[in-house]
């Protein structure tokens, strides 16, 4: 019987890293004829990459997987780039040599008529690497962890560069983009796309798509059916939705600080059911001191039951925040003892458990696309809190365009931008309106959730179409 092999190529981000291993995961479950190898760029910055990674390799020997670290290159100089995201796009591009080597070292020690290389799937912004898959003959495909809407803008931005006379920063006008519904305002588009240097990458990155004979995406058809239908055009590669692709177990497997997380399990377990409102802003996420004070304050006045997530600034712009030590340092005077037996303040958790467990009722977030699908998977309704990368985007389409979220804001910029507590009290009680229609939409969303991933389901038949296009290449 022949066998087939695919190769994974990720940004170094943790909430990229995650879906390219479920999804790797999938496709073996899916067809025990394919096996995967996944390729790392190393960040000595995020040690949490690596604790993740070792935990994955020791118990994906059976399911055949395999984790390369590519060798470390020297990184970019200062001169070279102006933010994180423009650091992490060249650093990517740096390893293009150490990329083509690794797959041709496959090629040339486990490949031969009975066992094939199928596919190179590339993150959405590994598009570089597009020139390896070319110039050793393999069918490339994107892997795209963000919704529809997100591909749609990504994929209209060169469309968008020939009409633009002025630059996207400075835009008066709403824009009108394919997978979007509604007109959306320049404000809600990523920080990164309105600085000159991230707006090249992603005009760079959104080009080299076009270039790929497939894109593979973490949605599902009952989710996004406006967007899907309206980026999938004859100009664009074939489109894969096969989501939602979720690690289900989390961090609660492999992360260090356990002990943590099981005193809030133990604490949730006592709590009546649906009653606990639950903040998290991702593994980015963090915000200012008068920000946290503001929620604090908002979180007495609504008086509810509370898990709160809180993490300080990272050292720098290259690592991820910190676990507090103290949180008293940060937090009003006295906030802790009054809210002591109703709420949890914490560092890090298992985010997909805590929202699995009965007693949450509403999750304030900042609707990173992982997040926004963990929650609709166990059907608790969110209240929209974006803070970086595509976030905004996503509150607006989860708000606007889909009516499956609460709006707290939807063009949040940490730093510029202040929520007052009585906004967050009021937030949170149109979170946990219990009669709310939102509540009832995400319910329902959730059952079509696990049925697009059951046999004759969209996402079941999607995968199954991927898998006939990359044998039969």
């Amino acid at each position: 019987m022949t066998k087939f092999e695919v190769v994974f190529m990720t940004s170094p981000g943790i909430g990229h890293l995650v879906p390219v291993v479920e999804f790797a995961h999938l496709l073996i479950n899916h067809d025990p004829r394919f096996s995967a190898t996944i390729l790392i760029v190393t960040m000595p910055q995020r040690p949490i990459l690596n604790t993740y990674i070792q935990s994955r390799a020791a118990t994906s020997t059976s399911t055949n997987i395999k984790f390369i670290h590519l060798p470390i290159v020297d990184p970019p100089t200062p001169d070279q780039f102006e933010s994180s995201f423009g650091y992490t796009c060249l650093l990517i591009e740096k390893h293009i040599p150490h990329v083509k080597q690794a797959i041709t070292n496959l090629m040339e020690t486990e490949f031969n008529s009975d066992r094939r290389l199928v596919g190179l799937f590339l993150d959405m912004f590994c598009t570089s690497m597009i020139v390896v898959a070319n110039e050793l003959h393999i069918p490339c495909y994107l892997y795209f962890p963000s919704p529809a809407t997100f591909l749609g803008f990504m994929l209209h931005l060169p469309i968008l560069d020939t009409q633009l006379t002025t630059e996207l920063s400075e835009l008066d006008t709403e824009l009108v983009i394919p997978g979007f519904f509604n007109p959306i305002s320049p404000s809600l588009l990523p920080s990164i796309a309105l600085e000159k240097e991230g707006y090249s990458w992603f005009l760079y990155h959104g080009r080299k798509y076009f270039e790929t004979v497939g894109i593979v995406i973490n949605t599902f058809h009952d989710l996004e059916p406006y967007a899907l239908n309206s980026v999938s055009t004859s100009q664009v590669p074939a489109i894969y939705p096969i989501g939602p692709i979720l690690d289900l177990v989390g961090p609660a497997q492999w992360h260090p600080d356990l002990a943590n997380h099981e005193r809030i399990m133990k604490w949730l377990d006592d709590q009546p059911p649906s009653t606990v409102v639950f903040l998290s802003f991702g593994s980015h996420g963090c915000l200012s001191e008068s920000q946290v004070r503001e929620i604090a304050f908002g979180l007495e006045l609504a008086e509810v039951r509370f898990v709160w997530v809180l993490r300080e600034q990272p050292k720098d712009q290259f690592s991820l925040p910190n676990d507090y030590t103290n949180f008293k340092k940060i937090l009003p005077n006295g906030f802790l003892e009054r809210t002591a037996g109703i709420g949890f303040v914490c560092g890090w958790v298992s985010q997909v458990q805590i929202l699995s467990h009965k007693a949450i009722g509403g999750f304030i977030s900042h609707c990173g696309w992982n997040s926004i699908l963990e929650s609709l998977w166990h059907g608790i309704p969110i209240a929209t809190w974006p803070v970086y990368a595509e976030q905004q985007m996503n509150a607006f389409e989860m708000v606007k365009e889909l009516g499956l979220a609460i709006e707290i804001r939807l063009d949040y910029r940490e730093g510029s931008d202040l929520v007052s507590a009585k906004e967050v009290e009021g937030g949170i009680k149109r979170l946990m309106n219990y009669d709310d229609e939102v509540r009832q939409k995400v319910k329902e969303m959730s059952k079509k959730c696990r049925l697009a991933k059951m046999e004759n389901g969209s996402s079941y038949a999607s995968l199954g179409a991927l898998i006939e296009k990359l044998v039969n290449s």
